[in-house]
């Protein structure tokens, strides 16, 4: 089998994918949290002003990406920008379930000779059920704690966001904050409600999954089509993950504001949050909060896909070193 694929990658200049079965996972499973909690702890700011972009009403008290950054900043501190991270860097446990997931069923694909671009589309549709299911818990409480206390200081009304009525207790530790969410989400809605948008996570993060890998295996081969032969391949990678990750985004906006609006201000379904959505801004739904998930979107696309693929590549079996190019 191997000799076989040897001859065919001869035939050819270099590896462009390295798949499943090409590398030592006892390298890429650590090398690969270690790389996404990184991602994570460097982009989360922008995960947090996304949110709360998102679950304001209008222009309540951020009038975009900068503006809602300097208010953070200038009366929460840094730890405004990182509200909720602990809870979410647990999302570490669920990349590796949807990393394995993506790949394993890129390989079984592969079995059947599917295009690559078919097996990039189904890989990443399944990859992000499973990471959905797992991470959805997760998502849930870091968004409670990001909007928790949020106070609109240019407003008379001085608005307040607590949809869980917890004590605002400055003096209360974080850790104490977060059980107080944990029993109310457990007291409100049950364990269904640590689910609070499952759905509406799906549909969100299962099409955006699908076409971010979709995207990026496409325009991957458009690059390398009409780029000169010396140009990185990492380079063309990074590119095309970054330009995966605007198009996606681009298409995937309002479902990602019903997402976030059902999970924190405890809405009943897709349909209701989508018509409180259109009475209150109409055609903006398109734009609520793009700027910040387009910002973020490029960011960590090109720093998802400059570790992953670094990391295929320092992880790759010895017999086939000699085929990778960077």
């Amino acid at each position: 089998m191997i000799r076989v694929k040897l001859n065919t990658m001869e035939s050819s200049q270099f590896i462009k994918t390295i798949e499943w079965d090409m590398m030592d996972k006892s390298k890429f499973f650590p090398l690969s949290m270690l790389s996404s909690f990184s991602v994570r702890c460097f982009l989360y700011p922008l995960t947090v002003i996304k949110t709360r972009l998102q679950v304001q009403r209008h222009d309540q008290m951020y009038k975009g990406l900068f503006d809602a950054y300097f208010k953070i900043y200038r009366y929460e501190g840094v730890p405004g920008l990182y509200r909720g991270f602990w809870i979410s860097s647990f999302q570490i446990v669920s990349g590796v379930f949807y990393i394995s997931t993506y790949e394993g069923v890129r390989h079984f694909l592969s079995q059947n000779n599917s295009d690559l671009k078919l097996k990039a589309l189904v890989a990443g549709g399944c990859a992000s059920v499973v990471g959905q299911t797992i991470i959805v818990p997760f998502d849930v409480l870091s968004q409670h704690l990001m909007v928790l206390g949020v106070v609109d200081r240019s407003s008379n009304k001085k608005v307040v966001m607590n949809p869980l009525g917890v004590s605002l207790n400055p003096a209360r530790s974080r850790l104490a904050t977060t059980v107080d969410i944990i029993k109310q989400i457990y007291v409100c809605d049950g364990l269904r409600g640590f689910y609070r948008g499952y759905m509406a996570s799906l549909f969100t993060y299962v099409p955006n999954s699908a076409m971010w890998w979709g995207f990026y295996q496409l325009y991957q081969d458009h690059l390398h089509n009409i780029l000169p032969v010396w140009v990185s391949h990492l380079l063309i990678q990074c590119i095309a993950g970054t330009l995966g990750g605007f198009t996606t985004t681009l298409l995937t906006n309002p479902l990602d504001i019903i997402r976030a609006r059902l999970q924190v201000q405890r809405l009943d379904s897709i349909h209701q949050t989508f018509n409180i959505l259109w009475a209150e801004e109409r055609m903006r739904i398109f734009t609520k909060g793009l700027s910040a998930r387009l910002v973020q979107s490029a960011c960590f696309s090109f720093a998802i896909i400059l570790g992953y693929e670094s990391i295929k590549r320092v992880s790759v079996n010895e017999e086939y070193k000699k085929h990778i190019r960077w």
